[in-house]
């Protein structure tokens, strides 16, 4: 029993930690092949659909130290359970996509075991900045509200205006889901932001990943 427990509290972290690391590098080296070398060289066309587990961006929130990739859908052994991100992606819960004009870009991560990525999200205040880097552009968001528990099944959190945020018609939202009370799954945790700044990659990052 002893054994089973550190497995989980220790060593999935390790496992999802480097699998995580691996695909985070591996994304910035195929955006950093796609732009190429030549200023004047034919940018790569944008990409808008990816398959079920594929990574396509990179979650940064400064303020805990958290970059962490994103991959399409949530599920458990193609993504939450080897450290990354899970865009909402699949039929009803469909969310939209960062460069949006509008809507709500939803995102799952563990809050125990397996990287943790989202173990400290409820340390974030309103104004504390989350940026999505992707290939094309950095999108930062400003943190807004949070809601410290609800049912599993309150999929209205990840709405395109998203319930119990306080927005109050369309936008560009970020929405943050985790696992509450801590090693349990009973509820989750929400976090909600606004976007605030979106810039082109060859423009560099913004403050918020500068400062």
């Amino acid at each position: 029993m002893l054994l089973f427990v550190a497995y989980q509290l220790w060593y999935t972290n390790i496992v999802a930690e480097r699998a995580a690391d691996g695909a985070a590098g591996t994304l910035q080296q195929t955006w950093q092949r796609d732009a190429g070398t030549d200023p004047g060289g034919a940018a790569a066309p944008p990409v808008t659909a990816f398959e079920p587990g594929q990574g396509f961006a990179i979650l940064h929130i400064p303020k805990l130290d958290v970059k962490v990739p994103v991959a399409e859908g949530i599920s458990k052994p193609k993504v939450l359970d080897r450290g990354m991100v899970g865009h909402y992606a699949e039929g009803a819960l469909k969310t939209a996509m960062p460069a949006d004009e509008q809507g709500n870009f939803a995102v799952a991560g563990h809050r125990n075991t397996h990287g943790e990525p989202f173990r400290y999200i409820n340390r974030l205040v309103p104004g504390d900045p989350v940026v999505v880097e992707t290939r094309d552009a950095y999108y930062t968001y400003e943190m807004t509200s949070a809601l410290a528990q609800t049912p599993p099944t309150n999929v209205a959190v990840i709405k395109p205006v998203p319930e119990g945020s306080g927005f109050t018609g369309p936008g560009r939202y970020i929405t943050l889901t985790t696992c509450t009370p801590e090693f349990t799954s009973t509820y989750r945790m929400i976090v909600w932001g606004r976007m605030t700044d979106e810039r082109p990659r060859g423009e560099g990052p913004p403050p918020a990943l500068t400062s």
